[in-house]
């Protein structure tokens, strides 16, 4: 008996020593690391201090003419699309760099139709610069005894005297197509003759007169008086580049050349529809 006593007091202290013990969590000190990291007076009074400086500064560079644009300078242009872009801008000068309407500025400079796209940057203190991409002359629309540029990507760009730039090739409308200077052709025939025409290149300026789009047929009319056909006015440069290559080689009398198809270019003598019951040769 007093052995088991001594084993049963034994055991009742072990189990009073386990249950007292309790894994004890470190004791967070919230008002000193609040302390800490709250900010002082005098940080505060710095900070609203630099703040209110920089406003006053932004205010000042914006009323006055500490900035003031006194000079725009445009890149990517012809010295006429330059002096343009300038006149669209000309209500910007004297105004502050600081502040600018970019929107306005880009807006103003792609609404000439001679600008495709265009972008800006300032350069202080008195500085606009203006980079456009321009429009790319492809030929002449001709109406009747009226004349316009045209661009590569069908857009008039501009009015033009009779006879003038001779080199590009003409697109004839009816007397009846709407023109405006600014807008993009809207007779899809016009359109794709323009733009096969910036898409010749220099093939384009050198050999083609007069080009036309009509029952789905593209047709550039070469000053050689030879006709050259391109079927529906796709792949032009791969087209144009066969052309390029059959032309010096052709028979003797070609009329037309046909490369609608441009790994079977056909050439042969007589309208070109008819250029299958014709004689004709394979180049």
């Amino acid at each position: 008996m007093p052995g088991k006593a001594r084993l049963a007091r034994s055991i009742a202290r072990v189990e009073v020593g386990a249950l007292q013990w309790r894994p004890s969590l470190p004791r967070v000190q919230l008002r000193f690391w609040v302390g800490r990291l709250a900010p002082t007076r005098r940080s505060i009074v710095v900070g609203l201090g630099v703040l209110a400086f920089a406003l006053g500064g932004y205010l000042v560079a914006r009323e006055t003419s500490l900035f003031a644009i006194d000079r725009i300078e445009v890149t990517g242009a012809s010295p006429q699309v330059a002096g343009q872009v300038r006149q669209a801008l000309r209500s910007v000068v004297g105004k502050p760099l600081v502040g600018l309407d970019g929107s306005a500025v880009l807006r103003n400079v792609e609404a000439l139709p001679t600008v495709v796209s265009a972008s800006y940057d300032r350069a202080f203190p008195h500085t606009l610069r203006v980079t456009i991409v321009p429009e790319r002359p492809a030929a002449v629309l001709r109406r009747g005894p009226d004349s316009w540029l045209v661009s590569a990507r069908g857009r008039v760009i501009e009015r033009l005297p009779t006879g003038a730039l001779p080199r590009l090739a003409r697109i004839w409308v009816s007397t009846h197509t709407l023109v405006r200077t600014g807008e993009e052709l809207t007779a899809s025939g016009t359109a794709v003759a323009a733009r096969a025409l910036g898409l010749a290149g220099a093939f384009g300026a050198a050999r083609v007169s007069s080009a036309s789009y009509t029952s789905g047929s593209l047709v550039f009319h070469l000053r050689s008086g030879l006709e050259l056909l391109l079927g529906n006015g796709s792949d032009i440069k791969l087209k144009v580049a066969v052309a390029a290559r059959a032309l010096p080689v052709l028979p003797s009398g070609s009329t037309f050349l046909d490369v609608s198809s441009p790994g079977r270019p056909v050439s042969g003598i007589g309208a070109p529809a008819n250029y299958s019951t014709r004689s004709s040769s394979r180049g």
